[in-house]
């Protein structure tokens, strides 16, 4: 049995983590701040599912020391195993009381300012969830001897890299949005504090994450909602785009085989042809994908068979800081692991649509 603190724990990503790490045994610390990027209802539905009432975290909005609770942990009604605190990531005393108090184990950073396109708008906010935060997470691990931290990249990172399938031992020199660009930063963050103070650190690039209880803002649910109600769908790139879907399950499934496996540093790294995936210090970088990309008609096509309806389509140009095509390579975590992403793009899609059915009591 662990210690472990995962962020982002009201989060879609995080909220699945959090099951599975309380329902194996690990005593479980869970972080959020509950904020209003997307609907915070659906946020405190997932926090329910997890033991965790609305009434004990309080309202939706900002989160200050005047505000009901601060800081208090709640102990879930549903495992006795794990606690939950709403707290900013940015909040660097805050942050330092929790690492000092956790003895945490393992930490997985699954906290971010998410969102492509919520970034041309609102980059302040990525500075300060994504980077600012960060630091506060690397320096709770670097005081406390945390064993390993884990923590969420994207496949945004990738940019423009035009070689396909995405690798690892690519470089990632052009990102094309400011939140690509803060992921980026993070696992250079990460590398340097691996290198300085031996901290194992493992990056995690996640490629189109779908499925029950998932984001609002991600296309998932905007077509599902839109074909649904009788709206039409936007079609961006007039849907000429690829992406590497991957089910919720199988980010889960990585996530959690990948927090048992601490890196030690490759002996074999040559100074003179670095690899971007490894160094010579306790660092590691892994892509969770599908390694099946789909254009975007045929996506949009599964979605219309789970829902027995055809879509109307807005068709649109390639918005900024979109890229034309995700695709990874998840082979060096197949290796790590023994576990590749292979869910089926039409299964999912079944059962999200479901899911949004009986949620929306549709």
């Amino acid at each position: 049995m662990a210690k472990i603190l995962v962020t982002g724990a009201a989060g879609f990503i995080g909220s699945y983590v959090v099951s599975r790490f309380a329902e194996r045994g690990d005593e479980v610390t869970g972080l959020d701040n509950i904020n209003d990027y997307y609907a915070p209802e659906l946020k405190f539905g997932r926090l329910r599912k997890q033991g965790i009432t609305a009434t004990e975290v309080g309202v939706a909005g900002e989160l200050s020391r005047d505000n009901f609770p601060w800081y208090k942990f709640i102990g879930s009604s549903r495992w006795a195993n794990y606690r939950f605190i709403r707290m900013n990531l940015e909040d660097t005393d805050a942050m330092s009381m929790l690492f000092a108090n956790g003895g945490y184990d393992i930490v997985v950073n699954l906290a971010a300012q998410a969102g492509v396109r919520y970034s041309i708008t609102n980059p302040h906010a990525y500075i300060e969830s994504n980077v600012d935060g960060f630091i506060n997470v690397l320096e709770g691990c670097r005081h406390n001897k945390v064993g390993h931290l884990v923590y969420a990249s994207s496949s945004s990172v990738y940019g423009l890299n035009g070689k396909v399938p995405f690798s690892e031992h690519d470089g990632i020199a052009h990102p094309v949005s400011l939140y690509a660009a803060t992921k980026k930063s993070n696992e250079l963050m990460a590398h340097a504090y691996s290198k300085l103070y031996g901290i194992p650190t493992t990056g995690l690039r996640f490629f189109t994450v779908y499925g029950p209880w998932g984001r609002p803002d991600m296309s998932p649910f905007l077509f599902i909602d839109a074909i649904l109600h009788d709206r039409a769908i936007k079609v961006f790139n007039n849907g000429d785009m690829l992406r590497d879907f991957t089910f919720i399950d199988d980010i889960v499934e990585g996530v959690v085989r990948i927090s048992g496996v601490t890196p030690d540093g490759n002996p074999e790294w040559d100074e003179t042809h670095p690899d971007p995936a490894t160094s010579t210090a306790p660092y590691r970088v892994y892509n969770i994908g599908n390694s099946q990309p789909t254009r975007l008609m045929d996506y949009i096509s599964c979605i219309e068979r789970a829902i027995g309806r055809e879509a109307k389509k807005d068709f649109l140009p390639m918005q900024a800081g979109d890229v034309y095509q995700t695709y990874a390579d998840s082979t060096a975590l197949a290796e790590a692991t023994g576990f590749k992403p292979c869910t089926p793009l039409q299964s999912g899609i079944d059962r999200t649509v479901a899911w949004f059915k009986e949620y929306y009591g549709l």
